[in-house]
């Protein structure tokens, strides 16, 4: 069984639709990537898979049930996580409270949690006690990703996760990311850095015009001409 289905998912602010009918579908254990030229619908389709913009038609399904259109503090009880591109840490919180902030649904003793994400994220243990606004970008990722798997989650959503990083960072963070994903995380992102991130996806989905354009696995999608020629840079 799926861990996450995305059925003919459609979806837009308004009038506007963005979403065509979007399908996309990981197992557990899974990373999946999201790829295509701007405006195609990748972040606008991790937002309908939150709750944070209302699907039109079709449907979400997550560990076996349906969640379309479920508030999204709902999902985060289910162990869903998200992590948007900006306005992802509380700059004036330190490092250490950013990650207690994420464990607000939990009632139970998070001293584990905290201990398995300063070992994913080495550079935030040092730096734990500094306010999250003076660390470098790079830093502040680890930080807002880090906040999100302190409710265990089984699926971590991350929009542009590498953006504006230098060339250093973002290939820590896809680093991190891979050792989030070793931990037993499944996790669906959205990349414009589209080589790397397919470089290390089970699955890979190019969307353009808010529908399916190419869809395998990320090293498929790497080797694939059209995918290379249309989206990849030649």
């Amino acid at each position: 069984m799926s861990l996450l289905k995305v059925e003919n998912v459609v979806a837009g602010y308004g009038e506007a639709m963005i979403l065509n009918g979007v399908n996309l579908e990981l197992e557990a254990g899974e990373i999946g990537v999201i790829v295509g030229p701007n405006g195609a619908g990748k972040s606008t389709t991790l937002k309908a898979i939150f709750g944070l913009l209302r699907v039109s038609s079709g449907r979400v399904m997550f560990d076996g049930q349906e969640i379309t259109n479920r508030p999204t503090d709902s999902l985060s009880a289910l162990r869903m996580a998200f992590v948007p591109q900006e306005h992802n840490v509380f700059k004036t919180l330190s490092v250490h409270e950013n990650l207690e902030m994420g464990a607000y649904v939990r009632r139970d003793d998070v001293s584990g949690l905290l201990d398995r994400v300063y070992d994913i994220f080495p550079p935030l243990k040092d730096k734990r006690r500094q306010p999250a606004g003076e660390l470098s970008g790079g830093q502040r990722q680890m930080v807002a990703v880090g906040r999100a798997l302190m409710i265990d989650p089984k699926l971590i959503l991350l929009d542009e996760p590498t953006a504006g990083l230098s060339p250093r960072y973002m290939s820590e963070i896809f680093d991190r990311i891979l050792v989030v994903n070793a931990s037993g995380v499944t996790v669906a992102m959205v990349e414009q850095n589209a080589k790397q991130a397919l470089g290390i996806a089970h699955k890979g989905f190019v969307l353009a015009g808010g529908r399916n354009r190419f869809t395998d696995t990320g090293a498929a999608l790497l080797a694939d001409p059209d995918v290379a020629k249309s989206f990849l840079g030649g």
